[in-house]
């Protein structure tokens, strides 16, 4: 059987291990800090020091980021390395899929998304990274020209909910929730993990 490794965002680290659990594969993940997300221009470095530890230990990577606002510099990593990663611009799109995220920005552009990671952690992740916490007069700045906050919920558990509403009480807009779970993930997921032929 094939080792597998995996650099994941931490984001979704723990999807990705619920889905590996399921399907019974046998996979090591390797998380990277979710908080780089504030900082996309360091996702590629992070990610290619992550493959080159885990090429010690397997013989097959995988990279479990969308382009996350690298703008390219992720697929120079993964196709220098020869190591795929998730498709789509985001996490948004592997979760909801490409083209319903189109219809939801389409409809409102000015649409702000929520994943249960970004609901459960959004004072931690984006309050107090903005400085929100400590300059609440800054929201307007940030928020001013968003419309709605969509929340893609994996699990639509009554504590999630919770957060996401106060995540979007918080910011002063509504919630709409579009139910999506984890099947988008498990499809690339399922892609990403085939063994390519030698």
């Amino acid at each position: 059987m094939t080792s597998v490794g995996v650099v994941a965002c931490g984001a979704i680290a723990a999807d990705i291990a619920t889905i590996a659990s399921k399907r019974k594969w046998h996979i090591e993940i390797q998380p990277l800090p979710p908080l780089l997300h504030n900082h996309p221009e360091r996702i590629a470095a992070a990610v290619d020091a992550a493959l080159d530890e885990l090429s010690q230990r397997h013989e097959q990577l995988a990279v479990g980021y969308a382009d996350c606002g690298t703008y390219g510099a992720l697929d120079e990593v993964c196709g220098r390395r020869g190591v795929p990663r998730l498709g789509g611009a985001h996490c948004y799109d592997v979760f909801a899929g490409i083209e319903r995220m189109k219809a939801l920005f389409a409809d409102q552009a000015g649409t702000y998304v929520l994943t249960d990671f970004l609901a459960a952690s959004f004072r931690r992740s984006v309050i107090v990274e903005l400085g929100l916490d400590r300059h609440p007069e800054l929201s307007d700045d940030y928020f001013a020209h968003y419309t709605r906050v969509v929340w893609l919920a994996q699990r639509r558990t009554p504590e999630l909910e919770a957060a996401a509403i106060d995540a979007a009480a918080s910011i002063g807009l509504p919630l709409e929730v579009v139910e999506v779970g984890l099947t988008g993930l498990e499809t690339e997921l399922a892609v990403l993990l085939t063994p390519t032929p030698s």
